[in-house]
């Protein structure tokens, strides 16, 4: 019992500092395709909401789309990481983002005694979005060319957990793939957010890729170009990385690649001393 005290004792400063304030979550990997990481990660939601944090969920859905396509006999594509999208796929990303899974998640998080409202980059004009240009041709895949937050802001204002699928679209209504880290980056500048987090399969930037007692807590945003001519930023976490950089660079006071493997990671991270993950100031 004495423990469980000090725990909340502990997190009294940072909810007296996020209280009030936005933070960013981006969701996606193991903790979205497993049960147990998915309640906690929807529990920890739901509280921050309920101790005045004002909270948003962006989401991708890359395996949820996958199996979708497999189910319709369309063979899925990647080309950089990138999911190649002609307009039969561009539908179903728009199907299985914006219908299932995020009714899945708002539902989830009603269950776990939350308010929450489910909403896409087309509503309101919230992603505006344009061909990615390049070879080869992504097909609907896009680049975001602005955010509007006037959607995710009444929600917050009214009370409700904005859950944010990323697809967006242009003047024309041709709607766009987008990435779910870039959004989440960028709809967390738009809002000046106090915090970005990005949940991944990893537990956040390590000096040895293949040892992870090599975590680097903190990283200033002018180290960056140093770790990746080290070797030390590489692959899959180049764009991450990126994204957490351009969020700092652009107003968000700091952002957090966080292991989304371990349960309530975002609760141990907001909410006290230690900290896990890497973050970048």
């Amino acid at each position: 019992m004495q423990n469980k005290a000090t725990i909340l004792a502990e997190a009294l400063p940072y909810i007296q500092k996020y209280n009030g304030k936005v933070i960013v979550i981006k969701y996606g990997g193991n903790a979205m395709t497993t049960a147990a990481l998915k309640q906690a990660v929807m529990s920890d939601i739901v509280l921050l909401s309920l101790i005045g944090i004002k909270t948003v969920l962006v989401h991708g859905g890359g395996p949820e789309i996958t199996e979708t396509l497999t189910q319709m006999g369309i063979e899925s594509t990647f080309v950089g990481g990138l999911r190649v999208t002609d307009k039969q796929t561009a539908d179903v990303v728009q199907m299985v983002l914006a219908g299932k899974t995020n009714k899945s998640l708002v539902s989830l998080l009603s269950q776990n005694g939350g308010k929450a409202i489910g909403l896409c980059g087309i509503d309101g004009d919230m992603i505006r979005a344009k061909k990615r240009k390049g070879t080869p041709d992504l097909g609907y895949v896009g680049d975001i060319v602005g955010i509007h937050t006037e959607p995710i802001q009444m929600a917050l204002d009214s009370g409700y957990i904005p859950v944010i699928a990323t697809v967006g679209c242009n003047d024309k209504g041709d709607v766009f793939n987008i990435n779910a880290d870039t959004a989440a980056a960028q709809i967390a500048a738009a809002l000046q957010a106090e915090n970005l987090l990005l949940m991944t399969d990893t537990r956040g930037l390590l000096r040895d890729i293949d040892d992870e007692a090599s975590l680097i807590p903190v990283v200033q945003v002018s180290e960056v170009a140093a770790l990746k001519r080290q070797g030390i930023i590489t692959g899959g976490m180049v764009p991450k990385i990126d994204c957490c950089v351009e969020a700092v660079r652009r107003g968000v006071k700091k952002t957090c690649i966080l292991d989304g493997r371990m349960e309530h990671a975002i609760l141990m991270e907001i909410l006290s001393d230690e900290g896990i993950g890497t973050m970048f100031i």
